[in-house]
């Protein structure tokens, strides 16, 4: 197929009418287990431990789309040591997930998702401030071939106005009646092709996706894993994306997003339904064989911070460094931590829920 290397970026809402029977048919599919997540999400005790958690896990998952590649453990380390020195694409996939909790938080308080907080977090993402494409020159192309496929907006006028119209389609309801699954849809394909950052761009996009769930209250909190699915799928990813800009195929392409919402929703169902029942035959057992370090914040500390370290549960439970010390050490001697060495420090490992965590993100 011959790509175009233009397309005429409309302004939203779209005149198309986009919302055919397959999509009204998959909005019901897709918002049954939105819901049902949403349910499920309410019934874990402190939502620190699923903010703390999966968004580390959709922070892995967005950057590898970008083929910024590293470990659960190098992530969870970083964590711990702030003082080390983290890889580089460690140091990323910390920075999208440090702009996922501060997005978030802003979203939740506010529910709108405005330029400035765009900016914000495009500026964490990326660890600078060039803000808005202000230079020509940017194209989009076929990573296999290298032909161009796609010219965004070049002049930072119309990247202005495009962006000040997409923010208008998002926070404005009025202007439009369609579901807002179906906005979320458009509101992405509508940001990659603003593509309106010199780098970040792809990232930004998905964060935006998942916030926009939570200010239309469809999500209580961060943790829809899509960029797992859109790994998964990346060839359509890109395929479906490009099909609108050739041939004006909105229906595939939200399809393809209304069954990636389905699919991770049912899959983060699935994971946080195994966390909680790890978290309960743990805190059986921690009655049963230590009584007397038993608490449900102790226990919250484990799964909050799957690597933990003494400062970690100072601060949690506000008991003195030998305390702490003491509780990690009859953790690790009843099984429930494993004990590692960095340098000098020690840390200590919830193996359980990192199984847990690796065996649902393979």
């Amino acid at each position: 197929m011959a790509y175009k290397p233009t397309y005429e970026l409309p302004f939203l809402p779209l005149r198309a009418e986009v919302e055919t029977k397959k999509v009204l048919l998959a909005l019901i599919s897709a918002h049954r287990y939105l819901a049902e997540l949403k349910g499920t999400v309410r019934t874990i005790p402190n939502e620190s431990i699923l903010i703390n958690t999966l968004t580390l896990q959709e922070a892995k998952d967005s950057s590898a789309v970008e083929n910024i590649i590293t470990t659960q453990d190098e992530l969870f380390k970083a964590e711990l040591f702030i003082d080390q020195k983290p890889s580089l694409a460690t140091k990323e996939v910390q920075r999208y997930a440090i702009a996922l909790r501060k997005g978030f938080e802003v979203v939740r308080k506010n529910q709108l998702i405005t330029l400035p907080h765009i900016l914000d977090i495009q500026a964490e993402l990326e660890d600078n401030n060039a803000g808005l494409r202000q230079t020509p020159g940017t194209t989009l192309k076929n990573e296999r071939t290298g032909k161009v496929v796609y010219v965004p907006p070049q002049h930072p006028d119309v990247i202005m106005e495009y962006m000040s119209n997409l923010v208008n389609f998002i926070n404005n309801d009025e202007i439009s009646d369609l579901d807002p699954l179906t906005k979320m849809a458009i509101i992405h394909h509508q940001f990659e092709s603003i593509h309106p950052f010199y780098d970040g761009n792809g990232r930004t996009g998905r964060i935006i996706n998942i916030l926009y769930l939570v200010a239309r209250e469809l999500l209580d909190l961060p943790i829809l894993y899509l960029s797992r699915y859109i790994i998964r799928k990346k060839h359509a990813y890109y395929q479906r994306l490009q099909a609108v800009r050739d041939e004006g195929d909105w229906e595939n392409w939200i399809l393809y997003m209304l069954d990636g919402i389905k699919e991770t929703a049912q899959e983060s169902i699935e994971l946080i339904g195994r966390i909680k029942q790890l978290m309960q035959i743990m805190k059986h057992q921690m009655r049963r064989e230590l009584p007397k370090v038993y608490s449900q914040d102790l226990l919250n500390n484990l799964f909050r911070h799957p690597y933990t370290k003494i400062d970690f549960v100072m601060n949690d439970l506000r008991v003195s460094r030998p305390t702490a010390t003491n509780y990690l050490n009859l953790l690790v001697e009843n099984r429930f931590l494993s004990l590692h060495k960095l340098g000098r420090s020690n840390y200590y490992v919830n193996e359980k829920l990192i199984d847990l965590l690796f065996n649902a993100h393979n």
